[in-house]
């Protein structure tokens, strides 16, 4: 039994976010994300105006990413759905990121491309989300037929060397990797 067991009665604010990936071309993928917030309650806005339940934000990302390198080469932001008119000011800035590799320090390069008050926390945070996803998309992609998994294995050890417990630079997985494909620990 889980120690922490919130009632589902009570629930104030859900967050959903869905992420799927397509073939576009022969190296690229489109990846394409959804936000929804949804609060389950009337809310007061600073403003003094009340908000009905409902869908607070609703955004949308759709990029173009180039394998193996996954080179973020287009990307465009949808908002259907945002508490304010303003926020549909930050649709198009998402743009800095283009040519940007998801690959490691992904992160800190978003953060410090869309932080602050020309971005949106919300877009950031659907597009930090989307990053894990475009790389096993792009695995997902290269394993639907037969491949030489030489080809890929200095960029396979690139994108998830330390990236958690399994692909710890010391951990036994690693050091499989790296014996099977005679790669040293650079």
């Amino acid at each position: 039994m889980p120690r922490i067991n919130p009632d589902a009665a009570d629930k104030i604010h859900a967050r959903s976010i869905d992420i799927a990936v397509y073939p576009h071309d022969a190296d690229k993928l489109i990846v394409a994300g959804t936000l929804k917030d949804r609060r389950t309650g009337p809310s007061h806005l600073m403003s003094g105006e009340t908000r009905p339940p409902g869908i607070l934000h609703h955004m949308v990302i759709r990029m173009v990413v180039a394998g193996p390198d996954l080179i973020i080469e287009d990307i465009e932001a949808e908002l259907p759905e945002t508490p304010r008119e303003e926020c549909q000011e930050t649709e198009a800035s998402l743009q800095p990121v283009i040519g940007m590799s998801i690959s490691a320090g992904f992160t800190n390069r978003v953060k410090a491309a869309l932080g602050g008050p020309a971005g949106c926390s919300h877009l950031t945070a659907l597009l930090l989300a989307m990053a894990p996803a475009a790389i096993q998309g792009f695995w997902s992609h290269i394993v639907r037929t037969p491949y030489d998994p030489a080809d890929y294995s200095k960029k396979a050890m690139e994108v998830v060397l330390d990236t958690c417990h399994v692909w710890r630079s010391n951990g036994p997985a690693v050091k499989a990797f790296r014996d099977k494909f005679r790669q040293g620990s650079e």
